[in-house]
């Protein structure tokens, strides 16, 4: 039987490992649409994506409660099985990145969450059906429309306030306020993102009696903020690749509109201490900023898969984790 601290050890490596996994698979939530219209270098555009991650992860630690103390009731949750629960989400975060798929890590690491404990404690009365819903069903739901709304009625609104102008002088100018969007996009998804890693190791420091109250440490702020923004400056080509050009054709002003726009919502959700996706919320606004040219001019096909990529990861991963948990039970 491993010691409280090994454990306790084990559960930080592997939720830093998680977040830096959350950082080269959402590189391209913040850096794809730059790349395609060539705003940025690759190069430079993920090691602006990587400081403006690291940056936000310092913004607040509501979606870290949200994420550790208030989906599953953590005082009945063994370390081990924190453990098992992360195993799960990183296995399903490997898979959709190898196939370059925009899953959402977020809904991985919570489907892993429900599912774990369900499994663990064997009742349904371990998760927070209230919060659950709430906090993230409701906004899986949400947050890609509000997406898909912003990117439309922002992209109508620019085209007629930019009408009197010249294309070339309109590439031009968007092309620098790109950067300028792709930076705000990569604070707003550090600082929804890299509290979900926040709020698993205070997860497993509560648990381990190492900590008395859900409070997040400052070394827990500054190690998920450092893994997130190494994860982030890893890359992540296949996703770029169906983010920036495989689900709509985007110039310079597309791509401010539909960074922007997703920026925006995600500090919506933000506020409502919600741990969404910026992947869904970011895919949609693209998919509102193509509709705006018209209907036809986004690859539904495209957009399906992804979809149901979003439908599938927290059941998925709720089996997945729950299995982990059976199997890992027999040898604790």
């Amino acid at each position: 039987m491993l010691s409280t601290m090994t454990i306790t050890v084990l559960i930080v490596i592997m939720v830093l490992a998680f977040d830096f996994i959350n950082g080269f698979h959402d590189t391209a939530v913040a850096v794809a649409t730059s790349i395609t219209t060539r705003a940025l270098t690759p190069k430079a555009a993920i090691i602006l994506c990587a400081i403006f991650n690291f940056m936000g992860a310092f913004s607040g630690t509501a979606v870290a409660k949200t994420v550790g103390a208030n989906i599953v009731d953590q005082s009945n949750i063994k370390q081990w099985v924190i453990l098992g629960m992360l195993i799960s989400a990183i296995i399903w975060n490997l898979i959709t990145w190898y196939f370059g798929i925009p899953s959402s890590s977020s809904h991985a690491l919570i489907g892993a969450l429900v599912g774990g404990g369900i499994a663990y404690t064997g009742s349904f009365n371990v998760v927070n059906w209230y919060n659950l819903f709430n906090s993230v069903i409701m906004w899986i739901f949400i947050a890609p429309v509000i997406g898909f709304a912003a990117g439309y009625i922002l992209m109508i609104a620019l085209n007629w306030i930019l009408k009197p102008f010249k294309i070339q002088f309109i590439n031009k100018l968007f092309l620098k306020l790109q950067v300028v969007a792709g930076a705000f996009m990569a604070f707003e998804h550090g600082g929804n993102d890299a509290q979900k890693s926040m709020g698993m190791i205070t997860m497993a420091l509560l648990s381990g009696g190492f900590i008395s109250s859900f409070n997040v440490p400052t070394w827990v702020i500054i190690a998920c903020a450092l893994a997130m923004a190494l994860g982030t400056a890893a890359g992540g080509k296949k996703i770029i690749k169906t983010m920036g050009s495989g689900m709509a054709k985007l110039t310079p002003v597309n791509g401010f509109t539909a960074q922007t726009g997703g920026a925006a919502v995600i500090f919506l959700a933000t506020l409502f201490h919600a741990p969404v996706s910026t992947t869904h919320i970011i895919s949609t606004t693209v998919m509102g900023v193509g509709a705006s040219k018209r209907i036809k001019s986004v690859k539904w096909g495209v957009a399906q898969n992804i979809v149901w990529a979003w439908i599938l990861t927290i059941p998925i991963t709720a089996v997945l984790s729950a299995i982990i948990i059976y199997i890992m039970k027999i040898f604790m």
